[in-house]
């Protein structure tokens, strides 16, 4: 084992010492089943030797009720063994999905896009199953089965320790064969655990775009990537099962061979007068049980592979640093209420993990004005969304400085400034549950919702109509992600969010352009209302949605080319007039 599978399984069982209590009874129930094993054979020795002689011992009548009581003892022993060990394992997998969903949550941006959804979902949920699942029962078969091994080995030396030696000679062998097929296990299973991610991914792809899927009749071609990999993973899967698999016939043929030679020397002992036939059948009794165990405990070594496998898939998610960690905490800044005065001062940022990549935004310079409306427009690629993403900290500035309210962004407490800002996308997220729970969304619970204030939210956002025709009114389920809610009151439900949330700054994510006439007109009215009063972010494609707007700032390739009004961006005959002209005569 090397030392990253050790730190692995260290801190696997870091996460069993709570549970001290509970394991230390589950081991002492797989001792009595372990007991209750080796005690089998035991008792066929004075069965054969003094029970067909031809006369009748009453005391042999005992070895029956025994055999029950042994019987009833190794059951109760296992039920509590499995159920003590169970509960310690649903345990730690609690805490390791709590400790991973909370890493998940705080994670980076980063993060987020270098792993798809598919993968995080397959860490979070099912590998974490995996581990514990696996390694709950390799520790049944690697406490009971050895208890039970070094019982009957003890016994069976007890009996004749020649024979023994022929048994224990087995050891070495299996060793050696489980060390060779060890590095094979570990690799297969590396690739097995990449290709299940990529074909969740498929499935997430092709469930999230269903309507493109069938709208160009691509579900043969959705099909075909499937099921390559389905296929790629059944090959490894089957290479798995091949490499594991040679383990326990290995075992067996070794087992027999030693069989073979035992009952060879006992025949020679028995011409001696060396061996009873009560004894020699106790010899292979145990000698037969013990094989059970040891091909169980030579088989641990595939779910060994799996399970750490899995664990440094699931330690890697959790090892993620949080956005902002504990020591930076104590020495930030707090902020209750901004006024929603910004300033960039010589901005610049750069995706450093796309190599070869120019950087996104250099020395940008801005003053926004608390209250004032601000549009960003230019060509696809300009800068635009990640100027306004450095706002709420998804990423931070790789040269310059924000100022919010004349405080540095980087000294203000990450949860203070998020707090400053509400956002309203084209791409509206609703989460499956009530209309009341997605509008106050980020309150502790259904007693921390002001279901006065969704209202009032509900009908600026011009949804009083939405709240009559649903059964429930506000506490009625929008289904996943909204879809019993049209484009258009999904953008609103969104605006409501906004509104509820009454934070003093608004990013604006051409909030209207998937939206029919009727629905944009609502939409917009329902976006002066949340204005009013904010200093408000627009990022705009379709520029008569801004033609009001207080600025406008102009990226391009990262650099703020022109700012300005409306009209005065106009008489510049620029790169706005030139995209003004170009849409409006396309239009």
């Amino acid at each position: 084992m090397n030392a990253q599978d050790r730190s692995a399984l260290n801190r696997l069982i870091a996460y069993l010492k709570p549970h001290i209590g509970l394991i230390i009874g589950s081991l002492v129930a797989m001792a009595f089943v372990a007991g209750a094993e080796t005690s089998i054979p035991a008792l066929m020795k004075p069965l054969l030797d003094r029970g067909f002689t031809g006369q009748l011992d009453s005391k042999l009548w005992q070895i029956p009720v025994f055999l029950v009581g042994l019987a009833l003892v190794r059951s109760l022993a296992q039920f509590l063994s499995n159920y003590l060990l169970t509960r310690v394992i649903n345990a730690v997998l609690l805490k390791l999905r709590e400790q991973m969903f909370q890493t998940l949550l705080h994670a980076s941006t980063t993060y987020f896009q270098k792993n798809s959804a598919s993968n995080l979902i397959n860490a979070v949920v099912f590998e974490v199953n995996n581990v514990l699942s696996i390694m709950g029962g390799m520790l049944i078969s690697l406490v009971r089965d050895s208890l039970t091994v070094v019982g009957l080995i003890g016994y069976l030396i007890y009996l004749n320790w020649q024979l023994t030696l022929v048994v224990l000679a087995i050891f070495p062998i299996i060793a050696f064969v489980m060390s060779k097929i060890n590095r094979r296990l570990r690799s297969l299973n590396r690739e097995q655990q990449g290709l299940t991610s990529e074909l969740a991914y498929i499935v997430e792809e092709s469930a999230a775009g269903y309507k493109i899927v069938k709208v160009h009749g691509a579900e043969e071609y959705e099909m075909r990537r499937f099921m390559e990999k389905a296929e790629r993973l059944r090959q490894f899967a089957l290479k798995s099962a091949v490499a594991g698999g040679l383990n326990q016939p290995i075992t067996q043929l070794i087992a027999s061979m030693a069989l073979s030679i035992v009952l060879v020397i006992a025949l020679m002992q028995s011409s001696a007068e060396g061996t009873t036939v009560g004894g020699f059948a106790a010899f292979v009794t145990a000698m037969m049980l013990v094989i059970s165990p040891i091909k169980h405990l030579a088989d641990i070594n595939q779910p060994l592979q799996r399970g750490l496998t899995a664990a440094e898939m699931i330690f890697a998610l959790m090892d993620q640093p949080f956005e902002e960690d504990e020591s930076r905490k104590t020495n930030m800044k707090s902020l209750d209420k901004a006024k929603g005065a910004i300033r960039f001062e010589d901005v610049g940022f750069s995706y450093q993990q796309d190599v070869g990549r120019k950087d996104a935004l250099m020395g940008v310079n801005l003053n926004i004005k608390s209250g004032e409306v601000v549009a960003f427009v230019g060509p696809s690629g300009g800068g635009k969304s990640t100027l306004v993403n450095l706002l709420p900290r998804f990423f931070r500035p790789t040269s310059g400085h924000i100022f919010l309210d004349d405080m540095l962004l980087e000294d203000i407490a990450l949860a203070d400034v998020r707090r400053q800002i509400a956002f309203v996308s084209q791409d509206v997220i609703l989460f499956n549950d009530s209309i009341a729970a997605n509008v106050a969304y980020g309150a502790t619970g259904a007693k921390g919702i002001d279901r006065g204030r969704v209202i009032e939210a509900l009908e600026a956002a011009n949804l009083s109509a939405l709240m009559k025709e649903m059964p429930e009114g506000i506490d009625t389920p929008v289904g996943n992600n909204g879809n019993r809610l049209s484009g258009g009151q999904r953008q609103r439900l969104a605006i409501a969010r906004a509104i509820y949330k009454d934070a003093p700054i608004l990013i604006l994510d051409e909030a209207t352009s998937a939206l029919d006439s009727e629905s944009e007109r609502q939409v917009q009215d329902a976006l002066e209302r949340l204005m009013a009063g904010r200093t408000t972010l627009v990022i705009a494609h379709r520029l008569s949605t801004i033609e009001h707007a207080d600025r406008i700032v102009v990226l391009d390739h990262g650099r703020v080319v022109e700012n300005g009004s409306h009209e005065e961006l106009l008489k510049k005959d620029g790169l706005y007039a030139n995209l003004h002209r170009i849409q409006f005569s396309n239009a």
